[in-house]
């Protein structure tokens, strides 16, 4: 079982600037992928960001040149660094974990891009 705690989440004004972080309770080199997803009211969830154990990284095309994602392994996190944020980034963002048949979400935490 993994455990997954997002933080960071909460009200910004456009073009501002947030980091999320997930907290796994295992050792990220057990995980095969870490991501982040996103979840707006009346849409489906999205991939935003994913980073695989091997470091390589792929990232939804909305969130190409102002996301990045990134882990501290010493920490077992993995960090969603937003930039230029848009109110069309407004959602609940989750952190996922994949090891080979198994998946785990976080609670999720709001984010908000709003004047």
């Amino acid at each position: 079982q993994v455990q997954l705690v997002e933080s960071g989440g909460g009200l910004v004004q456009p073009g501002g600037s947030l980091r999320l972080s997930c907290a796994a309770s295992i050792t990220i080199f057990s995980i095969n992928t870490m991501a982040w997803y996103r979840q707006a009211p009346g849409k489906q969830r999205e991939l935003v960001a994913k980073i695989f154990s091997d470091g390589s990284i792929n990232y939804a095309d909305s969130a190409k040149g102002r996301f990045t994602i990134s882990r501290d392994t010493a920490k077992n996190t993995v960090y969603l660094q937003m930039n230029s944020l848009k109110p069309e980034d407004t959602a609940v963002y989750y952190c996922n974990a994949y090891r080979v048949f198994e998946q785990y979400w976080g609670q999720g935490t709001l984010v908000t891009v709003s004047e």
